[in-house]
């Protein structure tokens, strides 16, 4: 775990909304419990990104592009290129060792994470796309060929975070999806609670609709910073 990491911006919001006047609400009504926003596919989609990015940096928030960029490599290395012109914090490569090395290459100051294995994703499903190996022994592969091609860390579940932190780089950057303060019922399949991930090592964790469907978001978002504060100091 990188301990240069403040406690408050170790949450990063999934602003998965699918239109401007919604994510605005959010950011709003979340206010200062959140510093870190991921923006992803669907409010891509709805022709505002760049100028929601801009707002945020504006505000003095981070940013995490994840659109999981996956084309040949001149294709990729020219969009991380566009992002970062755009202050943007981190971005995700979700594809070969071209396109990892691509991206690395045309970073500048932006960090390149290098997607794993979805936390959507089971057992049954890795077998269906063909890795016979199970979950930890491919985010542990992708993420030291990952690091070896420049990238600065990967996304993974919590589950694979200790197996990471015992057999990579203590540099590499630990990005949490599927992260849940209760048992959820939802498409995630890799799941961890906030306090646990952090203690096995996460540096970010990422939580969108526990934050978003919750009565007050601001107070479940709240509430787990605090718990990942608590984690941080049983560590």
């Amino acid at each position: 775990m990188n301990t240069k990491i403040t406690s408050r911006e170790r949450l990063i919001f999934a602003l998965d909304v699918p239109n401007l006047k919604e994510a605005q609400g959010l950011i709003d009504c979340l206010g200062d419990s959140v510093e870190f926003y991921k923006l992803g596919l669907e409010i891509f989609l709805s022709g505002h990104y760049f100028e929601l990015m801009t707002q945020l940096k504006d505000c003095g928030k981070k940013v995490f592009a994840d659109l999981k960029l996956f084309d040949i490599p001149a294709t990729v290395a020219a969009a991380v290129r566009q992002l970062s012109r755009n202050q943007v914090d981190f971005c995700t490569v979700h594809g070969n060792d071209s396109m990892l090395r691509a991206a690395a290459e045309a970073k500048g100051s932006m960090r390149i994470l290098a997607v794993t294995a979805l936390t959507s994703l089971d057992q049954g499903d890795l077998d269906d796309l063909g890795f016979r190996c199970d979950p930890k022994a491919l985010v542990l592969s992708r993420a030291r060929r990952a690091l070896a091609l420049g990238c600065d860390g990967v996304v993974s579940s919590g589950l694979e975070v200790s197996a990471l932190r015992e057999h990579t780089s203590p540099h590499l950057i630990t990005v949490c999806p599927g992260i849940r303060p209760v048992h959820n019922d939802d498409d995630q399949q890799r799941v961890m609670t906030p306090y646990a991930a952090i203690k096995d090592g996460a540096d970010y964790l990422v939580v969108g609709r526990p934050i978003r469907t919750a009565p007050d978001p601001r107070a479940a978002a709240e509430a787990i910073q605090e718990e990942i504060a608590d984690a941080l100091r049983a560590s």
